[in-house]
């Protein structure tokens, strides 16, 4: 995987797939990307929120500034596998993210207060964050991702998430990557991560296959069908019975 450094900026498309979109993307991006070194995984996430949902509440209303706490792996580790303490801020378009890197077992800790931060500009950053909002684990999300980047080496990267699922019981990375399905199986999320610009030739491609931007978020998803929808009670049955 190619995520693993501790902060960037850049911008992020989404983009909701059928597919037979998903195919022709894949078509004509074959000269121009290639598979990242690890290229097949899965994304595994704990979202925090204050008791009341504030942070998804805000996201939704569309600011010029949101945020957002999670709890990420890539797989699903043990307690001594090396997970990832994040907050996602996009403010105006652009997205910044600063993590820590933590063994599991530590993460979950300290996210309940029980451990010290790593004293780090990052963790003291985390640090005021939890002592602001007081978070609290939300819900667990999963995808499997296929990861792509460009041929030329440069910065230009495309992803694409599959098989989105939810629980809102055993909210702990190692508990597993089980899940109900988050949306319909045959859409595909895209996502573009690009410093700057889209290249012509993706710009061109995306226009002839009639695929349009989606401000799909998977939290935001959760939180509007199971919460605000009413079926959290069904979903902890259902992520019981799958696991």
């Amino acid at each position: 995987m190619s995520e693993l450094q501790s902060c960037f900026r850049r911008y992020e498309k989404k983009y909701l797939l059928t597919q037979e979109q998903y195919r022709a993307v894949k078509r004509g991006m074959a000269p121009f990307m290639k598979p990242d070194p690890h290229p097949r995984y899965t994304v595994c996430s704990v979202y925090y929120d204050t008791g009341h949902y504030d942070l998804i509440r805000a996201s939704l209303e569309k600011p010029v500034y949101k945020e957002k706490l999670r709890l990420r792996s890539y797989g699903v580790p043990d307690g001594r596998d090396p997970v990832f303490v994040e907050v996602k801020k996009k403010y105006d378009g652009v997205v910044y993210k600063r993590r820590v890197t933590m063994a599991a077992q530590d993460a979950v800790r300290y996210l309940e207060g029980a451990r010290n931060g790593d004293g780090s500009q990052i963790g003291r950053e985390l640090d005021w964050f939890l002592r602001f909002y007081r978070p609290e684990p939300k819900v667990f999300i999963a995808y499997d991702r296929e990861a792509y980047a460009s041929a030329d080496g440069g910065e230009l990267r495309l992803t694409f998430d599959s098989a989105l699922r939810v629980r809102a019981v055993d909210l702990d990375l190692r508990s597993g990557d089980h899940g109900v399905p988050l949306m319909d199986k045959d859409l595909v999320l895209m996502e573009i991560k690009i410093p700057g610009t889209a290249p012509l030739w993706l710009a061109q491609l995306l226009s002839e296959e009639h695929i349009f931007p989606d401000s799909f978020s998977k939290y935001g998803t959760y939180y509007k069908r199971f919460v605000l929808g009413g079926r959290s009670a069904a979903i902890r049955k259902e992520a019981l019975l799958s696991a």
